[in-house]
């Protein structure tokens, strides 16, 4: 009896510590489920908001919206608001708030670097916003005036829905302008003008980017480039002939009642905003300009570096590249005669097609390969109408959902053939921004990642990147010029590469200069003259073109210095194991994402 009560006893003790232990693994469950709910449901709403809150984003983000939960917006674009910038400070800090209540180690690994990932940016655009009136969205560089058109331009029609879209932000570019001017002028007000030179070209610009001329022709861009849209979706039934008679009579009227007047309005407007005692300047110059453009250089470079680390870093680049050209044209005395030559040999390829094959050839031992198959890649010339306006060469980056069909774009005016197109391709193609977005674009649908990851944007990851593969490139292009036979060509793409890298360390160099130490026109020609650039013009348009795009020169070498950073902590790390595969894999694989977070990644890796 005593001895059954006994075992009754333990039997009941045994029960009652399962059910505690059950119970114990059910709570530690919960709360694991509990912050993963809570952080997906945050993704998810950030990502809509996001998406839904700005057209152009949804547009060139996602081909098929509904696909990721996203079925009814208003078509809009984001214009500025003066009332809104506190209350957007206000969800910025709430989101913040969130996001750090949530306990990370309950999170997946992929949740959790997106949860760092979008913790550091939401901090950045933070510390930013407390800089009103420090951004310049109209500079003659590369302002919204000139930026607009051609995402107009670019926009894909591949429904119905798409041309009710496009129609509907052309009906808003009037309200969008008008919300620009009142920013300039808020700008002005507080002590912030645009230099009177700026507002200058910013004004020609508005002048000749739609003429009535133009669309009286019917030959501005935005009408030929919106007939040859709608053929395509006529072609496959997509809709009418009728449907599309309709359209491309409102495309005509919103061109030349909302669009043209849109421009000379705004071209007005910045008349009445010209100080002729505001002259072009750093930021360095301005009222705690300092601190606002280190936590730029943060936001579109993604290096977290001091200013004394990125000045050492950039000096003794500059000194490396400068003895390596140094050394070469002494060893190679006949590359002074080669570039002396008036007709160069011709570069073995001649057609954009045959270069991205033979670019895509040598890359693949060393680059992993894109998932689900070929990728289709289409070369065109940018429009000579767009021409003014547009960088040498881009790429139009693909949506998150539709790779398959990939644009690089050739501004025949600035980008020569040969040598030139070779390495261009490879940077807006294989192994640079086309293969570097469809890679990642397939791999993130193919993963359990979230899309949310598509809200985060790293300059300096991506252009970093495309410099790196496109100096790699100049290397491949010295293998195909010796398998041709000519040897001394092969040797000057050799020494051209580290001409463009000195020219970039130099221009980033002036940028540190400009913006952080507050250097005038005088001392920057200065600078360029000991570099054999004495012409006053050619000093002047350097300077400016500084002045006007902040960061921009870092966003491409800082971020290229820093991969080469990454890279060489990879081969101390990973020791015998290192590879270039292997390295450029793990890049693949953990961006986009700032470099000090892929630095924290590849110490976890290895450990």
């Amino acid at each position: 009896m005593n001895r059954n009560s006994r075992l009754s006893n333990k039997q009941l003790l045994f029960g009652l510590g399962f059910l505690l232990a059950f119970l114990g693994l059910t709570i530690f469950l919960f709360t694991y489920q509990r912050d993963e709910k809570r952080f997906a449901s945050l993704a998810t709403r950030l990502f809509t908001e996001e998406m839904t809150g700005n057209t152009l984003n949804l547009h060139y983000t996602l081909a098929n919206p509904g696909d990721f939960g996203i079925h009814d917006y208003a078509p809009s674009l984001s214009g500025y608001d003066p009332d809104s910038a506190v209350g957007s400070r206000a969800g910025t800090e709430n989101t913040l708030a969130a996001l750090k209540a949530l306990q990370v180690e309950k999170l997946s690994e992929s949740d959790a670097w997106l949860w760092k990932l979008l913790t550091r940016s939401l901090e950045n655009s933070l510390a930013l916003s407390r800089f009103a009136y420090y951004d310049e969205p109209l500079s003659p560089a590369s302002g919204t005036q000139t930026q607009l058109p051609i995402l107009l331009a670019e926009y894909t029609f591949r429904s119905k829905q798409d041309v009710e879209d496009y129609l509907a932000l052309l009906d808003q570019v009037d309200e969008y302008f008008a919300s620009l001017l009142v920013y300039e002028q808020e700008k002005a007000a507080a002590g912030f003008p645009m230099p009177a030179t700026f507002l200058q070209s910013v004004r020609e610009q508005c002048d000749t980017i739609v003429t009535k001329e133009d669309l009286e022709a019917g030959i501005h861009f935005l009408q030929t480039t919106f007939l040859e849209r709608l053929e395509a979706l006529t072609q496959n039934g997509l809709i009418t002939a009728k449907e599309a008679t309709h359209y491309i009579a409102q495309n005509e009227r919103l061109l030349k009642t909302v669009v043209l007047p849109a421009y000379a309005t705004l071209g007005d407007g910045l008349l009445l905003l010209e100080d002729r005692d505001a002259l072009p300047a750093g930021l360095a110059s301005l009222p705690e300009g300092k601190a606002y453009y280190e936590q730029l250089l943060i936001s579109q470079t993604g290096s977290y570096r001091s200013m004394d680390e990125i000045r050492q870093l950039l000096a003794t680049q500059f000194s490396r590249e400068y003895e390596i050209i140094k050394k070469s044209a002494a060893e190679h005395p006949e590359i002074a005669q080669y570039y002396a030559q008036t007709e160069s040999p011709a570069f073995p390829y001649q057609q954009a097609s045959q270069m991205l094959l033979d670019l895509k050839t040598r890359m693949a031992k060393d680059f992993p390969s894109i998932p689900d198959g070929s990728v289709d890649v289409h070369v065109k010339a940018v429009s000579d109408s767009l021409a003014d306006y547009c960088a040498p060469a881009f790429y139009l980056t693909a949506p998150l959902d539709d790779t398959d069909t990939n644009t690089i774009y050739i501004n025949r005016q600035k980008t020569p053939d040969g040598l030139e197109l070779y390495t261009t391709l490879a940077h807006e193609g294989y192994p640079g921004h086309l293969y570097q977005t469809v890679y990642h674009n397939r791999s993130l649908l193919a993963s359990d990642m979230r899309p949310a990851r598509e809200l985060l944007w790293y300059g300096g990851y991506q252009e970093g990147w495309a410099l790196y593969v496109e100096f790699l490139s100049f290397q491949y292009a010295a293998d195909l010029l010796r398998e041709n036979g000519q040897e001394t060509a092969a040797i000057a793409a050799t020494l051209e590469s580290h001409n463009r890298s000195l020219q970039l360390c130099l221009y980033s160099i002036l940028d540190v200069l400009i913006h952080y130490e507050n250097a005038s026109y005088s001392q920057i020609a200065k600078v360029l003259s000991g570099f054999g650039i004495t012409d006053s013009t050619s000093a002047k348009a350097i300077y400016h073109y500084i002045v006007q795009s902040p960061c921009n020169y870092l966003k491409y070498y800082l971020g290229y210095l820093e991969v080469l950073s990454l890279k060489e902590q990879a081969k101390s790390l990973w020791g015998d194991a290192y590879t270039d595969l292997r390295f450029h894999s793990f890049y693949l694989d953990w961006g986009p994402a700032d470099f000090m977070s892929l630095a924290e990644m590849l110490v976890q890796q290895a450990g």
